[in-house]
């Protein structure tokens, strides 16, 4: 049986990294490689049903080994690494017995320090793995890959182990918001599912963002500079205007736990057209809708005092917080709660800053909170895993497996 590590290190070295600008599924010709690799994996494993579709989503089937009457449960991640930072020939680095030193990341001149990022002082002891500074790592979400696959592995291993019937997913594109649109939860066949696709250790969410995203479009008009007087508006400046009018504390570095924000992610700039494009987030509904609503006022004011050139607003829900449709449902929570107490882990519940396939699948009927993966600062170069928490996480799934063959009692409420 291969390790955790082992197969994690193969996993990040495929480039899966997601491209928002392409409409087909999956975006990536990558996440079809990798996903082929994993299909050959999951047959040789002696899986059933396993397929790897045109989209880019592979499933699988582990047989129930007992004959007790118990739900069908499934365990997903997400194949495609995020656009924000390379994903091309990731170079890792295992760092052994972490003593709590600033860790140089290759030749590259960056570092993870403890005094950035303070949860590297919660690791000493850890093995770690991190970039060379030049990649993201792929920790999201190849470690919850690479536990998922281990866990299988495991089972498979140790047919003592009674489980009922485990349903695997790997869907494309969840880092460009697209990883549940062709999920068939009729062909998957689970009662309920956990994603494998949290950070630290216990992590354990059923609360997430309610999304939307905004573009704002600013339109000038072009002059030549030379006779602008009076006739030339610079969209730019249009833009500013806007940007300005948003809250100053309501942004991702200002904001924590239940706060809502505002976020200007990117701009296309001209004299004559500049578009916006922002995401806002906020756990309420009813605080999203003022959100909404505030943006709206503020373009309204722009064009009110505007004589020539104009604004537009295109606002776009995304997903919403999966809590209504995980709280009718506590065993599944509880469950996760109980196995990880079992393993000596803490749960550490606590709300999504974000999203995950999982929000959108509640949604689609296939209730889906979400598991750690022993990942750290997701998205960027300085992305790093610790290896005893991604075995931990393996730990998990297998408990969760065998406790709920062993119907464990569970209490009706959160």
């Amino acid at each position: 049986m291969k390790t955790v590590v082992d197969r994690f290190l193969r996993y990040i070295a495929i480039d899966t990294q997601s491209n928002a600008e392409q409409k087909h599924s999956p975006s990536s010709e990558g996440q079809i490689t990798l996903g082929k690799m994993l299909e050959a994996e999951l047959l040789a494993m002696g899986l059933t049903e396993v397929s790897l579709d045109n989209n880019g989503y592979l499933m699988a089937h582990l047989p129930s080994n007992t004959n007790k009457d118990v739900p069908s449960i499934g365990f997903i991640a997400h194949l495609d690494t995020a656009p924000d930072a390379s994903g091309k020939n990731v170079k890792p680095q295992v760092i052994k017995n972490y003593q709590g030193n600033k860790i140089a990341l290759g030749s590259s001149g960056e570092s993870l320090c403890p005094t950035q990022y303070p949860k590297l002082l919660q690791l000493i002891g850890h093995d770690l793995i991190t970039t060379d500074g030049t990649s993201l790592l792929g920790a999201d979400n190849k470690a919850g890959i690479a536990e998922i696959m281990t866990a299988i592995d495991y089972l498979v291993s140790h047919p003592e182990i009674e489980h009922g019937k485990l349903c695997i997913a790997f869907t494309p594109d969840e880092e460009i918001g697209r990883g549940a649109d062709l999920f068939n939860v009729k062909k998957f066949d689970a009662q309920w599912a956990y994603t494998v696709d949290g950070g630290p250790i216990g992590e354990l969410e059923y609360e997430n963002f309610n999304a939307c995203s905004a573009t704002v479009i600013c339109h000038g008009v072009s002059v030549h500079p030379g006779t602008a007087k009076d006739s030339l508006v610079n969209s730019m400046t249009i833009a500013a205007k806007f940007q300005l009018a948003m809250p100053v504390n309501e942004t991702p570095e200002t904001t924590e736990g239940y706060q809502g924000f505002y976020h200007l992610g990117s701009m296309k700039c001209s004299i004559a057209k500049t578009e916006m494009h922002y995401i806002l987030r906020d756990f309420d509904q009813l605080a999203m809708k003022q959100r909404k609503t505030f943006m709206r006022e503020q373009v309204d004011k722009l064009n009110t005092n505007l004589n020539k050139g104009h604004v537009e607003l295109k606002i776009t829900d995304n997903y919403s917080n999966m809590k209504s449709m995980i709280e009718p449902h506590p065993h599944i929570i509880e469950l996760a709660k109980q196995s990880m107490l079992e393993l000596n882990i803490q749960p550490d519940i606590k709300p999504i800053r974000g999203g995950t396939d999982g929000a959108r699948l509640s949604f689609m009927g296939l209730p889906c909170p979400n598991l750690f993966t022993g990942g750290y600062n997701f998205h960027g170069i300085h992305e790093f895993a610790s290896t005893n928490t991604m075995q931990q996480a393996v730990s998990v799934i297998v408990k969760i497996s065998e406790n709920l063959a062993k119907s464990v009692s569970l209490p009706k409420s959160l």
